[in-house]
């Protein structure tokens, strides 16, 4: 049985620093306030990058119920970044995975700008048909990545990974070169590869999804956005991942499920189902 862990950007930057790839500079805001403190700063650059913490795909383009539109903003004033975060903080963004009802956003994480050459689409997951880790590749980043498979199915490249051997030079190279990193960026690109695998393994993931995973105008490579996913079941050994769970963005019943080891799964209608299989 495995249950997903899913956290925050802020806190998959954070995990993701301590293995050594790199991130953008960043800074978490609960209040409005500290929102306008952390861009007077100055150590995020003059142009910032406003993100509403909030578990859903679909941010940039979603609505909070108050009207205000875009949970991704960008910011060039310290005033500007304190009005935005007040705009947000306290209110419910709706999204295209959220429904209608939305989900609160509590939390959000102040970014540097980066100017950026390129944007590709890095993930790893693990794939039932190859018994395995998987190594997913695009040179087309920063966009919907299934509609890239769907329309452009020869822009994705894949490289399975023996779990027990691990990954081999011979496959970033060749996933770095397919995504269309050159020269100096490329081995950046390979050395930011090896080191999310290794932060994959080490802490039980489910799920790597960078997108985008960019070249700047200097060569040197960021991942620019990210999603982390943890096997639930390693809970026991990975205290400090699960230490980030954040309940307030998942189904009270889900959480009250949780704690007698069953997995609820909201419906519509009236009538509930109790099961001893996943034949859902």
């Amino acid at each position: 049985q495995v249950r997903n862990l899913n956290i925050h950007e802020y806190a998959s930057m954070e995990i993701m620093q301590s293995y050594g790839v790199p991130t953008p500079k960043g800074k978490l805001c609960t209040t409005s306030e500290e929102a306008r403190k952390a861009y007077e700063t100055g150590e995020l650059g003059e142009d910032v990058v406003v993100k509403a913490q909030v578990l859903a795909g679909g941010r940039g383009k979603g609505t909070f119920k108050n009207g205000f539109k875009g949970g991704v903003r960008m910011v060039s004033r310290a005033e500007d970044a304190e009005d935005v975060a007040g705009k947000m903080l306290g209110q419910l963004l709706v999204t295209k995975q959220t429904g209608e009802e939305g989900k609160i956003c509590e939390k959000v994480f102040l970014m540097e700008r980066l100017y950026l050459r390129r944007e590709t689409y890095f993930s790893i997951l693990m794939d039932r048909a190859n018994n395995g880790p998987t190594m997913v590749g695009s040179p087309a980043g920063g966009m919907n990545i299934e509609e890239v498979a769907a329309e452009t199915p020869h822009l994705i490249f894949t490289e399975a990974i023996d779990i027990i051997n691990g990954v081999q030079d011979e496959q970033v190279e060749r996933l770095a070169a397919n995504m269309g990193f050159e020269d100096g960026a490329r081995d950046k690109a390979k050395d930011v590869m090896k080191k999310l695998y290794e932060m994959f393994i080490a802490t039980d993931g489910t799920l790597v999804e960078i997108n985008p995973l960019a070249e700047t105008n200097n060569g040197d490579v960021f991942c620019c956005d990210a999603k982390l996913n943890f096997d639930d079941n390693a809970e026991f050994r990975q205290a400090k991942v699960h230490e980030y769970r954040d309940r307030t963005q998942e189904d009270p019943r889900e959480i009250e499920a949780d704690k007698y080891d069953l997995n609820y799964i909201g419906l519509d209608g009236s009538i509930g189902c109790l099961v001893n299989g996943a034949g859902l």
